[in-house]
């Protein structure tokens, strides 16, 4: 097989190169997938460099989320593998730039009917994290207005599509004019330059002097001292990440003068934790997707075809430039079109 395999750590993306190794062989307890699309995480460019918080043991595969085609099942399951090769799958495990990898069972979930593997492929992380936030952590209802910060990004889209599927007004900020428009284009009903730094009196502007600000935050950015000044009463914010890089601290007297709750989500951990909201979160969303609620978010302005091009799709990535899910085709032979 051909994968980007890490022997040693680089400075940048552009270091990265494509290499022959061994393709994997059956394996007794998981499945064999041929990769089609991989999504890019910005988490996969702090690994290639040594500074994230789970680094595999040299030599490794880059890459983590992905879109295939099972070629093999476990060869001696525990019990009846719920998958069969030719089944189209999506999910998540270390190795995913690469054109084969071994998944087991618990990381794959089917792909949608009628959506193709480079939009399933940015699929694992992003709806699971904004739904599991927005319905299971802060019980959006029909009626709430919700904030979503960095509302172009991959969990930002997710977000946008998830609240206005359960009923809320949505209010979108992002950085430029291009991605204010995709995020419209995905459902939000107004949009703000969060450059700007009036931007909690335009969302109370927006919410009307009843209101008084926004029921549900949803911050993947490290926005939520900001963001106090713009909530009504009992609202919530959703802690999702820190993207701008510094972790708050935050004037609690808003908090308690508010009388609001500050949510945390780590949504890798329910696998750990609290297994059964996993199931729960997943039927949600494949049920939005059948109702036509929810499509995939994989950015189109640039192509990336090959598993040459994972260098410069990480770039973009890093690059903030881009919007949605950056995903790579690694093979480049899907004729169906995604929901869109």
């Amino acid at each position: 097989m051909r994968a980007i395999q890490v022997k040693e750590y680089v400075k940048g993306p552009l270091d990265l190169q494509v290499s022959t190794l061994p393709t994997p062989a059956p394996s007794p307890n998981e499945y064999l997938i041929e990769i089609h699309s991989a999504g890019t995480n910005f988490f996969d460019l702090l690994q290639i460099q040594g500074k994230y918080q789970h680094q595999p043991p040299l030599p490794w595969v880059g890459g983590a989320e992905f879109a295939g085609t099972v070629i093999a099942v476990p060869t001696a399951p525990a019990s009846a593998p719920r998958f069969q090769v030719g089944d189209r799958v999506f999910g998540a495990t270390q190795g995913a730039y690469a054109t084969h990898v071994l998944a087991a069972e618990r990381t794959l979930l089917p792909i949608p009917a009628g959506w193709s593997f480079e939009d399933a492929a940015g699929l694992f992380v992003t709806a699971p994290t904004s739904y599991g936030g927005l319905v299971h952590r802060a019980g959006v209802q029909p009626g709430d207005w919700v904030l979503v910060h960095a509302a172009a990004g991959g969990v930002g889209l997710a977000a946008v599509q998830i609240a206005k599927a359960k009923g809320a007004t949505v209010i979108a900020t992002a950085s430029t004019e291009r991605k204010r428009q995709v995020a419209r284009d995905f459902g939000a009903d107004y949009v703000i330059d969060y450059r700007d730094k009036a931007w909690p009196e335009e969302v109370k502007r927006l919410c009307g002097p009843q209101r008084g600000g926004v029921d549900i935050v949803y911050d993947p950015v490290g926005m939520i001292d900001a963001s106090l000044k713009c909530v009504a009463w009992n609202a919530r914010l959703l802690v999702i990440g820190f993207a701008a890089g510094n972790i708050e601290k935050v004037a609690l007297n808003r908090v308690l003068l508010k009388n609001v709750s500050i949510v945390g989500l780590h949504w890798g951990q329910y696998a750990r934790f609290e297994t059964e909201t996993v199931g729960a979160v997943w039927r949600g969303i494949f049920d939005l997707v059948a109702q036509g609620k929810f499509r995939g978010t994989a950015f189109k302005d640039e192509s990336f075809v090959g598993l040459e091009s994972v260098p410069r799709a990480l770039q973009a990535l890093g690059s903030r430039g881009t919007w949605g899910k950056v995903v790579v085709k690694v093979i480049d032979d899907e004729p169906e079109k995604s929901r869109l």
